[in-house]
Order: structure tokens, then C-alpha cells, then sequence
């Protein structure tokens, strides 16, 4: 089996500037979430020894597209055990991550893996999405969690316009498989890119990263 650095490298094949301390703070992940798997399942059995590959880099893909300036204020709804969050906040040091879900647990794992790595940038919230008041943001990230008719539903009202850096603020989200349906009952035109044009590995085959713009 791979050594935790021999599977970071994966990570490091596609990014190069990283601190030593942002490289520790990925490194720290593997064994965190493993730890915290066997007590609360976050990530399911099969994917917990491929963390690097369908967890860590595929949140990376977020940060191969959207350059978040120092200060941007994002939002991951539906964060479950911390994913794109995690990674987006251990690569945007200067930049505040709002993790929330629903189930409380979850945000358990999230905050543990989070004092664990000595990541400072994130903050957590139990709560569902569509019940936030009184805060807005440049950014929503979310990976897997609803249709998109419902994820811009949720987000919307939560985000502020602007250009903060190249790309309008919006909605970002992770998603898989035949879309055309999903996004036509959505109502948008969001902005596509296959994940696999970013990092050409077989896993993110059928994988898309869409941004719809506020």
C-alpha cells in the first residue's frame, strides 16, 4: 500500500507552490479522517484509502478554475464530512470558509480534522442553508448534495455580486454523470468544465465543475 506521501504526490503533480505548511496540513488529512471515519462515517469504506484522489482532489479542482483573492468569505453548503471546504481552505489560507450542514455530526468530523491539520480559516454553522439570515458571501461551494434548481435556490440569497477576482461571484458546484436534464429544469446556463480536462485522471471521467454566476 502507498505511504501517505507517496499519495500526496498525486496532489503535487498538479499544484507546486505549496508552503511546507500547507503540504503538513494535507498530509495531516489522511490519517484524521481516517481516525474519525471509524467513529462517525463521513466517507464511505471504499473510498477512505483513495482520500487524495476522490476527495482531495476533486475539491482541488475548485482552485484549478476560481482564483479566491485574500478575503473572499465562501460558503460550503451541505459540507458533510468537509469536502471541497477542507482542501479549498488548506490551499486559501486568506480566505474564510463557512462549512454548513444539516446534520450535526457531521461538523463534528469537520471541526475536529480542522484543529487537527491547524487549519484557522474555517468556521462552522449547523444549519440549513435556506435558513441563513444576515450574512452574505462572494462565493457557494458544494459538491454532490442537491439538483442545481435547489443549490441556487439556497444560494442565491446568500451571495453578493461582484468581481473579487476574474471570475463573477456565484455558485460553484462538483457534480457527475448525464446534467442536460438537471440543468435544464434548473432554469440556468451555468458555465462548464469537464474535471478531467483539469486533472486527466480516469476517476473524474464524466465529473464537472459549473459555475453559474450571480
Amino acid at each position: 500500500m502507498e505511504s501517505t506521501p507517496q499519495k500526496l504526490g498525486l496532489i503535487l503533480k498538479y499544484f507546486d507552490d505549496f508552503t511546507p505548511h500547507q503540504i503538513k496540513q494535507f498530509e495531516a488529512l489522511e490519517e484524521l479522517y481516517k481516525e474519525w471515519n471509524a467513529k462517525i462515517n463521513v466517507i464511505s469504506r471504499k473510498d477512505i484509502d483513495s482520500i487524495y484522489l476522490h476527495h482531495v482532489l476533486h475539491s482541488l479542482s475548485i482552485a484549478a478554475i476560481a482564483d479566491f483573492q485574500p478575503g473572499t468569505e465562501v460558503i460550503d453548503i451541505g459540507c458533510g464530512g468537509g469536502f471541497p471546504g477542507v482542501p479549498l481552505a488548506i490551499f486559501f489560507p486568506e480566505v474564510q470558509f463557512h462549512l454548513v450542514d444539516s446534520i450535526a455530526k457531521k461538523l463534528k468530523v469537520v471541526e475536529a480534522v480542522a484543529e487537527g491539520a491547524g487549519i484557522k480559516n474555517i468556521t462552522t454553522q449547523h444549519t440549513r442553508a435556506e435558513e441563513i439570515k444576515n450574512r452574505k458571501f462572494d462565493f457557494a461551494v458544494s459538491r454532490a448534495v442537491a439538483p442545481l434548481k435547489d443549490l441556487w435556490q439556497w444560494a442565491g440569497p446568500l451571495l453578493r455580486k461582484g468581481h473579487k477576482q476574474e471570475m463573477a461571484n456565484g455558485l460553484i458546484c462538483l457534480k457527475g454523470g448525464d446534467l442536460a436534464q438537471e440543468i435544464f429544469e434548473s432554469g440556468l446556463r451555468p458555465k462548464m468544465m469537464p474535471v478531467d480536462k483539469i486533472f486527466p485522471e480516469e476517476y473524474f471521467d464524466e465529473k464537472y465543475i459549473l459555475h453559474v454566476a450571480k
